[in-house]
């Protein structure tokens, strides 16, 4: 079947388009894609892959910030990747790192995600590796560790700074990462 790829900023998604990736993400997600994740998603890049007319994969990168030894960094983050069940193992995961890799390699100092045990394969393949330091978010109420997010945050790019500190996260509402 025929393969199409696309990537568009979410305000160039129409109403439409965007209801039929949330639903792609609520099925991949077994229904564990809450709205807060729905919510992480939106605002950046969107690389969306479309097989026969259907959409079997879908990612994009929003900007985040990260603290890191004193300094401020934009990092392109990586949310909602999930291929269609039926479609899984047949490359279209690729299909949509290469684009949103391609952004933050043009407009991030690096870039960041947070991998599933299922997932962490396809990102290591693609030369993420796993943050070796510690993970903090900047909370409403100041910093807090999430030890919990270490291990599976994976980092990209010549200017990931050295794990002798800890990234810390901008804060948001549902998963911090």
């Amino acid at each position: 079947m025929d393969v199409t790829q696309r990537t568009a900023h979410t305000a160039d998604l129409t109403p439409a388009e965007l209801h039929v990736i949330r639903a792609l993400l609520d099925t991949a997600f077994d229904g564990g894609f809450s709205d807060d994740d729905w919510d992480h998603t939106l605002g950046g890049v969107h690389a969306l892959v479309h097989q026969g007319g259907d959409l079997v994969a879908h990612g994009s990168v929003v900007q985040r910030r990260v603290l890191h030894a004193g300094r401020s960094y934009r990092v392109g983050y990586v949310e909602g990747v999930a291929v269609r069940a039926d479609q899984r193992r047949r490359g279209l995961g690729g299909l949509v790192m290469a684009p949103l890799e391609r952004v933050i390699e043009g407009a991030y100092a690096f870039g960041a995600l947070s991998a599933s045990e299922q997932g962490a394969p396809l990102y290591r393949a693609r030369g993420w590796r796993a943050w070796g330091g510690r993970i903090e978010a900047l909370a409403p109420d100041g910093v807090v560790p999430l030890p919990e997010e270490e291990g599976t945050t994976y980092v990209l790019g010549p200017q990931v700074p050295s794990a002798t500190s800890p990234l810390t996260f901008d804060w948001r509402d549902g998963d911090v990462l």
